[in-house]
């Protein structure tokens, strides 16, 4: 039986029904769970806070922590909080990870898998309020889920598909159960089996993910952009065999990156 609440991230290109889903999803958890409410977290309305006129990248990074912040004051305050975002980057999945798992609650990564061709045709249905080349980047960036255990949905909907959304919540209602179930032990046993020099890999990797993507938002040049991907690769491959502390991994990810690149990184 679900006792506590839960952080629910959703994931796919913009345009692909996750707004939709999120207020369907939302509905029916308070129905069957009427003893929590939920909070659906939308950076949309954030940016719009900010900067109500015109989409503005400098500001990508305030929107970021603002919404991390949103996320975690709800959770705190007992809601089941759904982040109804792009989450395209596994660095992105991991910040929502990390924020459940300092709350000790579980956390569910939902995937709107509609493909690209038709989220380009509804969101020429809505007027284009999203440039169509923003989600043609997004598609090109979106990291898979292969990479890490915890990083894996657990379910993938096609909302282009003729879907009875009832029957779908019906049977993530009962992964939610099961999973919550087992969510102790597996802590547990995580934490007696998770050798550190895997959990080093996972957060270089991580880290230097994040910086990168930070960087990408301020930045037009392609060539530019190719080489800081390539940079990335080359400093994780040199600095797997050593042991950089946790809270240095960007510090020093930035200075090599500056000492490369020839311009500052804040």
């Amino acid at each position: 039986m679900i006792n506590k609440n839960f952080l629910i991230c959703l994931t796919g290109l913009p345009a692909s029904g996750k707004s939709t889903f999120a207020n369907k999803l939302k509905e029916i958890i308070e129905k069957k769970l009427n003893k929590y409410k939920v909070k659906i977290i939308d950076p949309d309305r954030i940016r719009e806070s900010i900067n109500p006129r015109e989409f503005d990248p400098s500001k990508e990074e305030i929107v970021r922590k603002k919404n991390l912040e949103e996320i975690k004051k709800s959770l705190e305050e007992g809601y089941i909080v759904i982040s109804d975002d792009l989450n395209y980057y596994t660095s992105m999945r991991h910040d929502l990870k990390e924020i459940a798992e300092n709350l000790d609650l579980s956390y569910f990564i939902i995937y709107i898998s509609t493909p690209i061709n038709i989220c380009i045709k509804w969101n020429e249905k809505r007027g284009k309020p999203i440039p169509n080349e923003v989600i043609r980047e997004v598609d090109k960036k979106f990291d898979n889920f292969s990479r890490y255990n915890w990083d894996d949905p657990i379910v993938n909907y096609d909302l282009s598909k003729k879907l009875d959304l009832n029957q779908k919540i019906e049977e993530i209602f009962y992964i939610f159960n099961q999973k919550i179930k087992k969510s102790q032990i597996i802590k547990e046993k995580k934490k007696k089996n998770t050798h550190p020099q895997t959990k080093y890999k996972e957060r270089l990797d991580i880290f230097t993910r994040k910086v990168v993507s930070e960087i990408l938002q301020t930045i037009s040049d392609d060539n530019i952009k190719k080489e800081l991907i390539k940079l990335r690769k080359i400093f994780v491959k040199n600095n797997l065999k050593k042991s950089i502390e946790e809270r240095e991994i960007m510090a020093i990810f930035k200075k090599y990156l500056e000492k490369r690149l020839n311009f500052k990184i804040t």
